[in-house]
């Protein structure tokens, strides 16, 4: 869906922004957002396992790190991973309502 989806370089991921009312896409639109959508998040996991991966071996540096700076530039860069995480689990809840075909309202990409 070009366009609709759009790489988010923090998330690692592509977020949908709708340029329109859910209403105004036709109801082949909207199924094809879906599926799309239903394909991003499927691929949520597997992103959240690379950072975590990525604040273990952080974490591990961090627990030999002498260099009082080197530790708080590490612990900067574990914190930003986690809230990346914390970030993408929300998406990932994301689920559009199919019975009334509409992304929630409190999500603001939509």
């Amino acid at each position: 869906m070009n366009g609709i989806f759009i790489e988010d370089k923090r998330l690692g991921i592509r977020l949908p922004h709708l340029d329109k009312p859910w209403e105004d896409y036709s109801p082949n639109e909207q199924e094809a957002i879906l599926l799309e959508w239903e394909a991003i998040r499927g691929l949520i996991p597997d992103r959240i396992a690379a950072l975590e991966r990525e604040i273990n071996e952080k974490q591990d540096a961090l627990g030999q790190e002498a260099d009082f700076a080197r530790s708080c530039r590490l612990n900067a860069e574990v914190a930003e991973l986690a809230s990346i995480i914390n970030d993408l689990w929300i998406w990932y809840r994301v689920s559009p309502n199919i019975s009334f075909n509409i992304f929630p309202k409190e999500v603001s990409h939509f």
